[in-house]
């Protein structure tokens, strides 16, 4: 144990409770309440505190014999009397109810009527005793150790006839109730094992081979075990007159014989089948409820596992330096968990994960054609992307001609939603590429790098690097493209139409609040970050509906629609499912984008609300039509801002997008923020000693198709 604190901050307090459990005056839930509110930090996130009180109180318990003996009593009885079994099966398993139902309930509990707690569950008096929702945030920062000393400092095997191992058995839960929940865990793991969901992507998990059901079978045999060793020492209790107390030291004894290393394995197999089945569903789909059946699997399976360790450190009699940090690291984490009960911060966390498991995958696949790694990659895309801004030039003109009829806002945001969304599918159906619609989708491959990375014993975060200088300089040649040829053409069209008609598309007046609007300003970024927004979610539902694509097999099904068959012939419908299989969520994401440009706007308009979107490809052809429509006279200063604006329109348009896409990438694998930290300081050294390859690719090393960087093509 560390050396214990002599008692600084905390003595009079601390020594007035525990003098309350000497005198066994209150009530026990009433004491531990109050010991725990003078240990608990006035910052919830300082843990230094929190722990410099645990060895104040250490100290004291050391150094008083009968501090020692009361609250070691208060304690067994806390578990000896309680129900726990829903403490182990239920706190910290992720719900297994609707969003909007838990959202509900924990709402209402946090705010309107508060629970009603049965002191005779033990997760009920600990969310008593833990009864402020941010202690979890001391009960983590304090540390395991910290707990685990605390345990060594009650000293359980200062009472007569017991030693370490009963010292460890009397600081572990009753024995009785961690089998009964291990029990319920392994009914649980059996009953996700055979969830259709699990058995449409692995149909071999309804025989008898399958490790769900055999992990079921070998508990309650691991079970049974302690059952009949709790039946022979109670026959050798009465034979030799011992005392009822050294029952549980018995049922110990007589199970050491009771492997658990081959429950072990099969909990091992049912992680490895769940491990699987998100492989294949990565590849034939996956849906929101398969995705919680796996989370809650590996809840479900590490619980367990936790139990089981406990159980065996104690069979196994491995000493209090093993099985104490065992328990206290349960302990903590259960503690943790019950605050969070009601937390509706931690349960969006969880929700977002959730999501963002089933929508990262297809996205990160069709992201990787937004990447050019080589030369010829590059000027690839950079053709695709003059496609994009020549297309984005006739929509941005339509625009015009649509804000110029007179319609109502919302017949007018109708109008520009149409606009948006159908040249948005123009522009991917004739291969070409928006710049900002990128992002969104390539974070994802990212994403997805970094979880292939972390399988091989360690992030290779050369390898993310170099990815990501390949993104950045594949959106920086997607923007230049777009802008390149959208301007021109904003020109070419503006001075079609004054040819035509004899008069200029736009009027001086409104050439000039264009060109407000695309300045560098505040209101301008602020509305570019919105668009940045409308780009991430158009991402995820690009993501979202290839993923539904391929789980509910929309191809296949189109091939079997009759009528199609006779207007189309066979043939053709299978070249109609293909370009489906490919290009459906695109198709999806990029008509709904159009919509959400619009109606940010139309919201504004409606709630009397300062919203807009500043979109970087549509900001830049505003000076093609405004100078066409000034004569070619626009001021200098009114030029030069409506430019800047128009480069800090992009800037923040990518910036946004690709921060929250990656965001929730990283969220979906469980990225730490120190790893994110590395991933950062590496780009920057990257940028720092190679600023050039962010713009242009570097050369192929002409031996080894190799750039001078080692990137391979």
């Amino acid at each position: 144990m560390k050396k214990s604190i002599a008692p600084e901050k905390y003595p009079s307090v601390l020594e007035h409770v525990l003098q309350r459990f000497v005198d066994a005056s209150e009530s026990d839930i009433a004491l531990l309440n109050d010991l725990v509110s003078s240990v608990r930090p006035r910052r919830a996130s300082d843990g230094e505190a929190a722990r410099h009180a645990v060895y104040t109180l250490c100290f004291m318990l050391e150094h008083r014999a009968d501090y020692r003996a009361a609250l070691r009593g208060a304690l067994r009885r806390l578990l000896g009397e309680r129900k726990q079994v829903t403490l182990y099966t239920d706190v910290g398993i992720f719900p297994n109810k609707g969003f909007f139902t838990e959202v509900t309930h924990r709402l209402v509990r946090s705010t309107l009527l508060p629970d009603l707690f049965d002191l005779g569950q033990l997760r009920d008096v600990i969310a008593k005793v833990f009864k402020r929702a941010s202690d979890h945030l001391w009960v983590r920062e304090m540390g395991v150790d910290a707990w685990a000393d605390l345990l060594r400092a009650l000293r359980f095997d200062e009472e007569a006839g017991r030693g370490s191992v009963r010292a460890a058995q009397d600081a572990a839960p009753p024995l009785h109730q961690v089998l009964e929940a291990l029990r319920v865990l392994s009914y649980r793991i059996a009953a996700i094992g055979l969830e259709p969901e699990m058995l449409r992507h692995d149909p071999t998990l309804d025989s008898l081979r399958s490790p769900f059901i055999a992990q079921n079978q070998e508990m309650l045999a691991y079970i049974a075990s302690f059952d009949a060793s709790s039946g022979a020492a109670r026959q050798c209790a009465g034979a030799c007159d011992y005392d009822g107390d050294d029952d549980g030291d018995t049922m110990l004894a007589v199970a050491a014989g009771v492997d658990s290393q081959h429950l072990a394995v099969l909990l091992d197999q049912c992680r490895a089948v769940g491990d699987r089945i998100r492989r294949r569903a990565a590849r034939a789909g996956t849906s929101v409820s398969l995705t919680l059946h796996l989370l809650r699997l590996n809840q479900h399976l590490s619980r367990a596992e936790s139990l089981i360790g406990v159980v065996a450190a104690l069979r196994e009699e491995r000493g209090d330096d093993i099985v104490l940090p065992m328990i206290a690291t349960l302990a903590s984490g259960l503690i943790q968990a019950e605050c969070c009960r009601n937390n509706l911060r931690d349960y969006f966390r969880q929700n977002v994960e959730l999501i963002a498991l089933r929508v990262t995958e297809n996205a990160g696949q069709a992201g990787e054609h937004y990447i050019a790694a080589s030369r010829r990659d590059y000027f690839a895309l950079l053709r695709s992307a003059l496609l994009g801004g020549c297309i984005i030039g006739f929509m941005s003109a339509l625009k015009l001609l649509i804000a110029g009829c007179g319609w109502t806002p919302l017949n007018e945001s109708f109008g520009f939603g149409l606009n948006y969304g159908l040249g948005f599918v123009l522009i991917h159906v004739l291969r070409g590429t928006v710049a900002t619609k990128q992002p969104a989708m390539t974070a994802h491959v990212l994403a997805a790098a970094i979880k292939d990375s972390s399988r091989k014993g360690g992030r290779d975060l050369e390898h993310l690097v170099t990815l990501i200088v390949r993104t950045m300089r594949s959106q920086t040649a997607a923007i230049l493209g777009n802008v390149a040829l959208a301007v021109p053409v904003a020109m070419l069209i503006g001075l079609a139409y004054l040819e035509v008609m004899g008069h200029p598309i736009i009027s001086a007046t409104r050439a000039t609040g264009l060109l407000n609007e695309v300045a560098f300003k505040p209101s301008t970024l602020v509305y570019a970050a919105l668009a940045g927004v409308c780009l991430f979610l158009a991402g995820q539902i690009n993501g979202y509906c290839d993923n539904l694509c391929i789980y509910e097999r929309i191809p296949e099904r189109i091939t079997h629609i009759r009528w199609a068959r006779r207007v189309f012939g066979e043939r053709n419908l299978q070249r109609i499912a293909n370009y489906v299989r490919g290009n459906l969520g695109a198709l999806i994401g990029n008509f709904v984008f159009g919509f959400m440009l619009s109606g940010v706007w139309v919201a504004g308009m409606l709630f009397g609300l300062p919203l807009d979107i500043r979109h970087v490809a549509f900001a830049s052809t505003y000076s093609g039509f405004a100078s066409v429509s000034l004569n070619f006279a626009v001021p200098h200063a009114l030029m030069l801002t409506a430019i800047a604006g128009t480069w800090a329109i992009g800037a923040i348009n990518l910036f946004v997008s690709f921060s929250l896409a990656m965001w929730v990438a990283l969220r979906a694998r469980n990225v730490t923020f120190a790893e994110t930290r590395r991933l950062v300081g590496g780009v920057l050294s990257r940028l720092r000693h190679h600023p050039r390859e962010f713009f242009f690719p570097p050369r192929v090393h002409p031996a080894a198709g190799h750039d001078t960087h080692g990137e391979a093509h």
